[in-house]
């Protein structure tokens, strides 16, 4: 395989100077705007989230990884798909303090952003078809061999992978007043949305991607193309239910402290005074 590239492909498309500029560029951005501004106060997990997420982007946009994917194998693209949607978008938005969030999004030209952010089923039935039809064999077959089509299709499922993982991670819950129990919901129905490609992939056995027909076998010989098709569609639901699991438990723990903070408190709202005398409705419908 290293021969493989050696033999048929520069320095420079082994190793992308472009992903790598672009990935020095926001760091030194966030370590100047973000780590040394006084305005923000940025925790040392925040600090590794970013890192964490522009190393792993490189990884998947810039390394050898990338020329695999683009190139030899339909797997290592779906894998590069799903890292970019499903790691480093959660962590990207975890990197940044709420102070910020709130100095980009309480502004009057945003409302239509925030309109978005605000729509959970929206925008996951606007993300998971946009992913599905990015892999559906015309769209893909299409766009494949054309960097600027297949650039430009990953940077709008990128957009909306932004406001889906908006409504799961609630940066600033006064944006997205969301129960806990409707994000499990919500999660639910966004991995069910992803079924069907998943499946596709893995039961119709036959050649959906000829762009890597006759090349998948010279990266790994026992890698037929069907297989490497039902790896692909496998590895992209692996990545999203691990992801999704990932998300699911935090907010499952994160319900059950907020369930033991309020053992023991009182309901303002179930409160009356009248005349000094203190009454406690009953909430029971």
């Amino acid at each position: 395989m290293v021969n493989l590239l050696l033999t048929h492909h520069s320095f420079f498309d082994i190793w992308g100077p472009i992903p790598l500029f672009i990935a020095i560029i926001f760091g030194y951005l966030f370590w100047k705007k973000m780590i040394k501004s006084p305005y923000y106060d940025i925790s040392n997990s925040q600090i590794r989230y970013f890192y964490s997420a522009m190393a792993i982007f490189y990884i998947v946009k810039g390394s050898p990884f990338a020329l695999i994917a683009s190139h030899y194998l339909f797997s290592a693209h779906a894998v590069q798909v799903a890292i970019l949607l499903f790691v480093v978008i959660p962590l990207v938005l975890l990197s940044f303090p709420k102070e910020f969030y709130r100095s980009i999004l309480w502004n009057h030209r945003m409302k239509f952003t925030l309109k978005i952010i605000s729509h959970p089923w929206l925008n996951a039935f606007l993300f998971n078809t946009l992913l599905t039809l990015y892999f559906i064999p015309y769209f893909f077959n299409m766009m494949q061999g054309n960097m600027l089509l297949i650039n430009s299709a990953q940077f709008i499922l990128v957009v909306f992978g932004f406001f889906m993982w908006w409504i799961i991670i609630s940066p600033l819950p006064e944006v997205s007043k969301i129960e806990n129990l409707t994000k499990v919901a919500y999660i639910f129905f966004t991995s069910v949305l992803l079924l069907p490609i998943s499946f596709f992939l893995l039961v119709i056995l036959k050649v959906h991607y000829p762009y890597y027909d006759a090349v998948s076998e010279q990266v790994l010989p026992v890698l037929s193309t069907i297989y490497d098709q039902q790896l692909g569609g496998g590895l992209l639901k692996i990545t999203q239910l691990s992801a999704y699991g990932y998300a699911l438990l935090k907010i499952i723990l994160h319900w059950g402290r907020e369930e033991e903070n309020m053992e023991g408190q009182i309901d303002d709202e179930s409160i009356r005074v009248v005349q000094g005398v203190v009454i406690h409705l009953d909430n029971k419908k």
